[in-house]
């Protein structure tokens, strides 16, 4: 009979004595990275809350909207908000992602410092809601900048006070999603409040991070003249940390998983907004003298 080692400690070097975790690597878009095998629930608590692990849903490589230059960009698992255009609501359940190891994904940063350096890029934690793994994404960035690589946060802001000033002193650029501009819009749109988001852009433009802001433009939610001028009173509020303010035409990509969980879509008929549309809300964004893409 096959005898089952059962661990009682999150220390690595016992987990490497199991053959289980000796022959398993994550595949798909967690190739390469080492999960520990063999945790029960209690101690993959226990590392969670203090970084040893983190709960990853996907990674990848990429040129794109994340941050500048080329950029790992790691889209971790668990969200407190259920935004109605929400794309990846397969991310929403921490447990439903892969636990890795900090020093795994630490090796994954190390392994590219080079492109990074050369392409200005770095890392940069999505989701989901990164901010749910803040002991594990903090102690990441940290050994990033021990490297000398940027590093990104892509975050609603709603977990503000999971980060301490030490930590976000380790955010170089936070991509900071402003999903509404009134506290009844902000409801509807996300399940949450919009006062942590407004107290998170303050902290991290006291600290010194950059910010780029996120407005995703929903016709009929989120796109009235109000809505829109209280989002640029609040992005007023963090001052010159705003670089410049992304407003993001609200599309249909994410239906299919929503379909596919069998969770109701509430916005299944929903358009895209008009180029006219677009174009208005970027000139009341720029009126109050910001740069918009």
């Amino acid at each position: 009979m096959t005898q089952v080692t059962t661990f009682h400690s999150t220390r690595p070097h016992m987990l490497k004595e199991s053959k289980v975790y000796r022959s398993q690597t994550l595949m798909g878009g967690l190739s390469g990275f080492e999960s520990p095998i063999g945790l029960d629930r209690h101690d993959r608590i226990a590392a969670l809350k203090t970084g040893d692990i983190g709960f990853v849903h996907s990674w990848d490589i990429n040129t794109s909207v994340d941050g500048p230059g080329t950029r790992m960009t790691v889209f971790m698992s668990g969200c407190p908000l259920r935004c109605q255009y929400c794309q990846n609501p397969d991310t929403w359940k921490m447990r439903d992602g892969q636990p890795v190891y900090l020093q795994a994904m630490i090796d994954k940063v190390d392994r590219y410092q080079d492109l990074f350096k050369a392409t200005g890029g770095g890392i940069t934690f999505s989701g989901g809601e990164s901010m749910m793994q803040a002991a594990f994404v903090s102690r990441v960035f940290r050994a990033a900048k021990e490297m000398g690589v940027h590093t990104c946060l892509d975050t609603s802001g709603f977990l503000n006070r999971n980060y301490t000033d030490e930590m976000i002193d380790d955010i170089d650029l936070c991509l900071l999603d402003v999903k509404s501009g009134d506290e009844k819009t902000y409801q509807l749109v996300t399940g949450g409040t919009l006062a942590p988001t407004i107290d998170f852009g303050k902290r991290l433009a006291a600290r010194g991070s950059k910010i780029w802001i996120r407005f995703v433009l929903v016709p009929g939610l989120t796109d009235s003249e109000e809505n829109v001028e209280n989002v640029a009173k609040i992005c007023e509020e963090f001052g010159s940390a705003v670089e410049h303010i992304d407003v993001l035409g609200f599309h249909q990509l994410g239906r299919p998983k929503w379909h596919e969980l069998r969770i109701p879509y509430p916005l299944e008929d929903a358009k895209g907004p008009s180029a006219a549309l677009k174009d208005r809300v970027k000139k009341q964004f720029e009126s109050h003298g910001f740069v918009v893409y």
